[in-house]
């Protein structure tokens, strides 16, 4: 019994390292929400686009990361929680930074000017939500704060069903007050990857209320 506490004394700290990761991913998310604040509040358009441009250096570093998890997964034979949920939480996490760069780039893209209370909010919402993802994030590595993680996860909740509200509000504002037919599809399109950002975070926090359901 002796010899197999030493091997596990082995492979046991190795798994630590996921912790490492998730909250690096979680961590950079929260700095990507609130980039895409400033983004959305920056009139300028070439400052803007340095902004974005910053965005998309972050959501490179949250690429090289999420690789990490997955690379590590591979080497790994102890993992901290099921295989599958580790690679669930990845992709979701991986996710949220990819809409939140996405709606980011339409905006100079398309030459819209993001100065709408819709888009300012759902921004607004999806940095909310980031610092959210990231609290219930942190928690994992000791499970000792349930409710900690459980306030987050029903904050993430309530952000998701207040990002379909303004999504269907601004929708409707949009085609009423919006004569250019070309701003209605260019500005849909933004608002679409927005709440589709809210929607990611609100998977990452499904991913994590399965995982604290198994092993809390």
């Amino acid at each position: 019994m002796a010899g197999l506490n030493s091997i596990l004394k082995i492979f046991l700290p190795k798994d630590r390292v996921f912790y490492q990761l998730f909250e690096s991913v979680s961590g950079e998310l929260v700095k990507m929400g609130e980039k895409l604040k400033q983004i959305v509040n920056e009139p300028d358009f070439e400052k803007r686009g340095q902004l974005i441009k910053d965005l998309e250096d972050m959501e490179h570093v949250n690429d090289d990361l999420t690789h990490n998890i997955f690379t590590e997964l591979g080497k790994n034979f102890i993992t901290p929680f099921d295989r599958e949920d580790i690679h669930y939480l990845a992709s979701a996490l991986d996710d949220i930074a990819d809409y939140i760069y996405a709606s980011a780039k339409k905006i100079n893209f398309y030459r819209v000017n993001p100065n709408d209370p819709g888009i300012r909010k759902m921004a607004e919402l999806i940095s909310i939500g980031c610092v959210q993802v990231n609290k219930a994030v942190t928690e994992l590595r000791n499970m000792k704060n349930m409710r900690q993680i459980t306030d987050a996860l029903v904050a993430i909740n309530s952000i998701e069903n207040q990002g379909d509200d303004v999504f269907d509000t601004s929708i409707e504002r949009l085609f009423a007050e919006e004569t250019d037919a070309k701003e209605v599809i260019k500005k849909r399109e933004i608002f679409q990857v927005l709440e589709i950002a809210t929607d990611k975070c609100e998977d990452a926090a499904n991913v994590i209320e399965s995982i604290i359901v198994k092993y809390a």
